[in-house]
């Protein structure tokens, strides 16, 4: 990841966002040597939490506390980083290049469910949040689920429980990234803007997260001009800390269903009317290319942008210099 952070630097652009695709933990006692280490200390491996027995089994997540002979280590496989000095290190390192970072958690989650599955989607939430906690990173953007056999209502229900105890459990542990929750595209998942600000007013240190290409392709194509890039950005707004998270790519959608993401230039979804709508306005915007032509498109968005806010100065200093002072 840190030839990523310095690809992003040296392209002139200022946010990386981290993929958890896959969260495999494997558990192991302690050697003799790390018995009296503290999690954080332990090289070449990611530890997220310790399980300690007792009268009544413990998780423990804080990273300097000491561990014991009889703990059981969690350790994060295939991870973004080695250990947690390297994962420090990867933060600084994007603090010093001023590259904003964020972390989105697996793709395919269940909050809605009772079962294993929705078990493992809150842990992958929880440790998402202490990596991108140690990283330096602003928010931890997540899908929430299929609506499954519930009705909306139902599911509504059950993922803002799960989200206010996980929102919880982040105040808890002290973890400074905010907890994102991401638009989705498609009917059947849960995730409409409705859906999205209902949870946001009833969990307040939530965020909406607005993936322009689902909510334009859940719409119908809704997302035709500055002013519905407006009315969207407007009600996700007041929901954030000032700083509104988004994803943008082309899309291919149907019936109000997002068939797959594409290249900006092929799908219907332009990204002119959302520079309009933010050059015309006062947001505090971070824009993750989920593009499958990734830093091309990245590129292209930031080609768009100057281009536009070029034509904007030289009207403004056009017209300045008609004027009468």
């Amino acid at each position: 990841m840190e030839a990523g952070i310095e690809d992003v630097h040296n392209l002139g652009l200022t946010a990386m966002e981290v993929q958890l695709v896959r969260v495999n933990i494997i558990e192991r006692y302690p050697n003799e040597d790390e018995v009296g280490l503290t999690p954080r200390a332990l090289p070449e491996e990611l530890v997220v939490a310790l399980r300690r027995e007792g009268e009544q089994e413990q998780i423990i997540h804080d990273h300097n506390v000491v561990i014991e002979q009889g703990d059981r280590l969690q350790i994060l496989i295939g991870s973004i980083a080695r250990d947690h000095a390297h994962l420090e290190y990867l933060g600084k390192l994007a603090r010093e290049l001023d590259v904003e970072m964020s972390l989105h958690t697996p793709y395919y989650m269940d909050l809605a469910g009772e079962g294993d599955l929705g078990q493992k989607s809150i842990n992958s939430i929880r440790w998402g949040g202490t990596i991108a906690h140690h990283l330096g990173a602003t928010i931890v953007a997540t899908h929430m689920g299929l609506y499954g056999s519930l009705s909306k209502e139902e599911a509504l229900t059950r993922i803002t429980r799960k989200v206010r105890e996980i929102s919880e459990w982040f105040l808890k542990h002290k973890l400074k990234p905010r907890i994102g929750l991401e638009t989705s595209g498609r009917q059947e998942v849960f995730g409409s803007i409705e859906e999205i600000m209902s949870i946001c007013e009833a969990v307040p240190t939530v965020q909406p997260v607005i993936s322009f290409a689902h909510a334009h392709a859940r719409e119908g194509g809704s997302l035709r001009d500055a002013s519905a890039f407006e009315d969207l950005l407007d009600r996700a707004k007041g929901h954030t800390d000032g700083r509104l998270h988004t994803h943008f790519s082309g899309v291919e959608h149907q019936g109000g269903n997002e068939r797959r993401y594409t290249p900006i230039k092929r799908g219907d979804l332009r990204f002119e009317p959302l520079v309009e709508c933010l050059l015309g306005g006062d947001y505090d915007i971070t824009i993750i290319s989920s593009s499958p032509l990734l830093e091309h498109d990245a590129m292209y968005m930031k080609v768009i942008l100057e281009r536009l806010l070029g034509r904007r100065v030289a009207k403004v200093l056009k017209h300045g210099a008609v004027e009468p002072a």
